[in-house]
């Protein structure tokens, strides 16, 4: 088939190479125009725009809602199109234009997670399994029928950049196989069914606030579900905002003190320990303000913390951690 691929993040790479490798004919690639980044705020293209100019796919950066945008997509005369992480809503005069529609890849078992952030939202509310899904667009979020299913065990330290990664990879595999059944016309799409619906908003920075006064595996998948994005974090008592990467497991041999209230800390030249509202942590990586990320036990040397040091309050100096 004749394919337009529409995709914007690093996520979406592995199933454009894929396509491109198989025997359908990316014709055109859809993405999202080149965004200031940086201090400079110099324009960087799209993951997505950088791997379709290595492989020779013409790019469009035209917004669907932009004036001539259906008849662009008409002239390309494309058969199907497959969606990964475009970012862009479609509508209904752009999802009719094409013969078998827009193929989403969704990174969940749907109906479960539906939305902006499946993966984050599957580690924070700690589920052991997940998957991807590759689905017919309609105007609902998310609400088509599916076509292919594959499934992912979470591990127990599973970020949701590693994750994501994962899913991304193996995902690919299952969109080339939908759309070659799509082509040889062996597959019907199923409705989802009306039970077992979950949504998954968008992680704000407020969702990555770490409460300490939670019990450790529900600190423990805040933190995994929020990285690498945005990035869980604390406060400091200076006001402050202070970075925390994934937990560390127990140190063999170190026995954990004991009684820390929610957020205390307790310093040794290899360790620091955090107090949670189940028990004693372990930080292993931290990244203070406008510093790169680091040991946590290196940070804590050179912050001389107040021995009375609680990560999660301040005394309102600043209001750095407020954003």
């Amino acid at each position: 088939m004749r394919l337009l691929f529409a995709g914007t993040p690093d996520v979406a790479v592995p199933a454009l190479r894929a396509l491109h490798e198989s025997d359908h004919e990316v014709v055109a690639v859809l993405t999202r125009a080149d965004a200031k980044q940086g201090r400079g705020r110099k324009l960087v293209p799209s993951p997505v725009k950088q791997a379709a100019e290595e492989l020779g796919i013409p790019v469009i950066t035209e917004r669907p809602r932009s004036e001539g945008f259906v008849e662009l997509i008409k002239e390309l005369q494309v058969d199907c199109a497959a969606v990964v992480a475009y970012g862009e809503i479609l509508p209904k005069s752009v999802l009719d234009v094409i013969e078998h529609g827009w193929i989403n890849l969704h990174f969940s078992l749907l109906p479960a997670w539906r939305g902006a952030a499946p993966v984050q939202r599957a580690i924070m509310a700690g589920d052991e399994v997940t998957g991807a899904s590759t689905f017919r667009i309609e105007e609902g979020l998310d609400t088509g029928p599916v076509y292919g299913t594959m499934t992912e065990t979470i591990r127990r330290t599973d970020t949701s950049g590693e994750l994501l990664g994962r899913l991304a990879e193996s995902g690919s595999g299952l969109l080339v196989g939908t759309m070659d059944a799509i082509a040889d016309g062996s597959i019907v799409p199923v409705p989802q069914p009306n039970d077992g619906v979950s949504h998954a908003a968008k992680i704000l920075v407020a969702d990555a606030l770490v409460d300490w006064t939670r019990p450790t595996h529900i600190v423990d998948r805040t933190i995994r579900g929020a990285s690498p994005a945005p990035g869980a974090w604390t406060m400091l008592s200076d006001g402050s905002r202070l970075g925390i990467g994934p937990l560390a497991s127990a140190p063999r041999g170190v026995e954990l003190p004991e009684n820390l209230t929610p957020g205390q800390l307790s310093v040794t030249k290899k360790h620091v320990f955090v107090g949670t509202g189940s028990g004693t942590a372990v930080l292993s990586q931290v990244t203070p303000v406008g510093k790169k990320p680091m040991n946590a036990a290196d940070w804590a040397r050179g912050a001389r913390l107040e021995p009375d040091t609680i990560l999660g309050q301040s005394d309102g100096s600043s209001h750095q951690g407020e954003q």
